[in-house]
């Protein structure tokens, strides 16, 4: 253990070098999930300025299902996904995973003279949505929990990820945890059959089917439905509570977690317990090829390691969770142990 903490000791003060300690520029290209794609923007940027352009860092919000399949085909150097690999797939693709940050997959909706945060959504309601089984807004299932709300008589159309997408992943694992019939007949995963409604490409894909379709309700990052002036839901949590959806009630879902130091820190925080949590949270992770060469295996150390420091202060401006620091130190260590 002890090695481990020098290990991530050295990284940490690395990071704090604005140097670089290659020779040669590198360039470090990754894909995958959107949902951490516009805190990631940041990050790159100001990376590569950081190492005064020595470290070139690209990322492309492509979805998860796309970045792991790119990593896998080695045409990048790392991905991104909110949908985690298991230790198994880990050890079958020679990849090593971590976690990044947490943040909030939101429902949003486009009702005439409905604001963001005042329409309230059962856990169940919601899956009977996006089965087909409730199709207008003033349902006497929605209308129960929402009685000082005029819900008009118009139909719902749900709006779903068209691609192999993370953020999928986390709204289906919600929907397979609070209703048999969900989990039965779709199940969770990052590219499910959605039995009714209309897909997007991509969380601006969803955000702008939602944005230019009365009626409709669709699920994206929280970032997002906030750059685009959506309406959130509160979603009914597994306390019984409907809770806004921001950073503090994200951050309440993470209460408790067991981040155990095994490959991949794969943790599941949907319909976490308390009476705060948020019910549709979760972490994005980093995967990355174990046989990474150098320069490049140290320079994405180091860009990880800045992450998590520099980083730290952007993510929660925009409404993410940075992990907690004892999690950012084993996670640190964890880079050391993946040769």
């Amino acid at each position: 253990m002890k090695r481990m903490l020098l290990w991530a000791a050295g990284l940490l003060l690395l990071a704090g070098c604005g140097g670089t300690n290659t020779e040669k520029a590198v360039t470090l290209n990754g894909a995958g999930a959107t949902f951490p794609s516009p805190v990631y923007a940041n990050w790159t940027y100001n990376f590569t300025q950081f190492t005064h352009g020595q470290t070139q860092v690209n990322y492309q919000g492509v979805g998860s299902g796309a970045g792991v399949r790119q990593l896998r085909e080695g045409t990048i150097d790392f991905a991104g996904t909110d949908s985690p690999l298991t230790a198994e797939e880990l050890e079958k693709e020679g990849f090593a995973q971590i976690p990044m940050l947490a943040g909030g997959v939101v429902v949003v909706v486009n009702i005439p003279g409905v604001e963001t945060n005042r329409l309230n959504l059962d856990a169940a309601v919601l899956a009977d949505i996006y089965l087909g089984k409730i199709t207008k807004w003033n349902a006497p299932e929605i209308a129960r929990d929402n009685p000082d709300l005029t819900l008009p008589d118009l139909e719902i159309v749900p709006i779903y990820r068209a691609d192999g997408s993370g953020t999928s992943f986390l709204f289906t694992s919600f929907l397979s945890k609070v209703s048999p019939a969900w989990k039965s007949s779709v199940g969770a995963g990052a590219a499910v059959r959605f039995p009714v409604g209309l897909g997007g490409q991509k969380n601006p894909g969803v955000c702008n089917n939602v944005m230019k379709i009365p009626g409709s309700v669709g699920y994206t990052e929280y970032t997002y439905a906030v750059e685009m002036k959506l309406a959130c839901v509160c979603l009914r949590n597994a306390a019984g509570k409907c809770v806004v959806p921001n950073s503090a009630s994200f951050t309440a879902s993470l209460a408790g977690v067991d981040w155990k130091e095994e490959p991949g820190f794969r943790v599941d925080l949907t319909n976490a317990p308390g009476e705060n949590s948020y019910p549709v949270t979760g972490v994005t992770y980093l995967v990355y090829r174990k046989t990474l060469e150098e320069p490049k295996r140290s320079e994405l150390f180091r860009y990880i390691a800045w992450c998590f420091r520099d980083g730290k202060a952007k993510a929660t401006e925009m409404e993410y969770v940075p992990l907690p620091p004892e999690v950012v130190e084993v996670v640190l260590a964890s880079l050391g142990e993946s040769k």
